[in-house]
């Protein structure tokens, strides 16, 4: 199946924006041309704010073809364990939850949220 990704609220927002570096934008569009992964955190970001009537329809088919993970007990358990663990908050905590339980890579650019997590195996397309 090879490697997955799983995609923070930042890099949908800049991706969909086109706001990415250009190496960031051609890997996430390599990663979104699979299926993106988003915690259903991410999706509950994205869609909150008030915005125009064609930007909502863009996000919501962004949405609707995303696999989206939603909190599950291995997610919450584990999310419990990382509050647990570090000073981390709770959004941050499901969201890297959910890369640890399925596996994946987190794709985002606020890494310093995450930087406290064990294991947790983070790409910043800024970086690239």
């Amino acid at each position: 199946m090879g490697t997955q990704y799983l995609l923070d609220s930042n890099i949908i927002i800049g991706f969909l924006d086109k706001r990415l570096p250009e190496k960031g934008m051609i890997f996430v569009s390599e990663v979104v041309d699979v299926v993106p992964n988003i915690s259903v955190i991410s999706k509950i970001e994205v869609l909150r704010y008030n915005t125009t009537e064609t930007v909502m329809q863009i996000l919501e088919d962004f949405m609707d073809c995303s696999n989206i993970f939603e909190l599950d007990n291995k997610i919450v358990n584990k999310t419990i364990k990382l509050c647990r663990q570090s000073k981390i908050k709770l959004p941050d905590a499901i969201i890297a939850a959910t890369c640890l339980v399925n596996k994946y890579i987190l794709v985002t650019r606020n890494v310093k949220d995450f930087t406290n997590i064990a294991d947790l195996t983070i790409i910043n397309p800024w970086d690239l």
